[in-house]
């Protein structure tokens, strides 16, 4: 008899503490926003969104990320203070060709929220018009 009394110890002390844990309730996560995000989403689309690439531009506290002239695109966007309406447009020729394509920028720049989109007539003129910004 002795085994049996073993067992039924061996089983009863897990099945009591799993016991009191379930009475203790769920854990609980403490309530918080979700962090703000840093930096600005750039996406360049094609006609009817044909096509679509994007790139994360973050400036603060220096230009970083994966966006292939994030210097330049922050210093761009730092002598607009911000505003794509007034970036430094390139003087450049481009073509009459129409192939629309849409650019748009939403996040946060230096503290700053960003909500902007603009259809250009073409890649040649997005360019022209906003620089460093949307070239990737």
């Amino acid at each position: 008899m002795r085994p049996l009394v073993l067992v039924a110890a061996a089983l009863t002390a897990p099945a009591a503490a799993l016991t009191v844990l379930a009475a203790a309730g769920p854990a609980r996560a403490v309530a918080t926003d979700p962090p703000e995000p840093q930096g600005v989403f750039l996406t360049v689309s094609g006609d009817q969104g044909s096509w679509m690439r994007g790139e994360l531009l973050r400036c603060e506290p220096e230009a970083w990320g994966h966006h292939p002239h994030a210097s330049e695109a922050c210093g761009a966007l730092d002598r607009a203070h911000g505003n794509l309406d007034a970036l430094v447009a390139d003087p450049e020729l481009c073509t009459q060709v129409y192939a629309p394509v849409t650019v748009s920028a939403n996040g946060t720049y230096r503290g700053k929220q960003v909500t902007w989109q603009k259809t250009f007539a073409n890649a040649c003129t997005m360019e022209a018009s906003t620089g460093y910004v949307f070239r990737f």
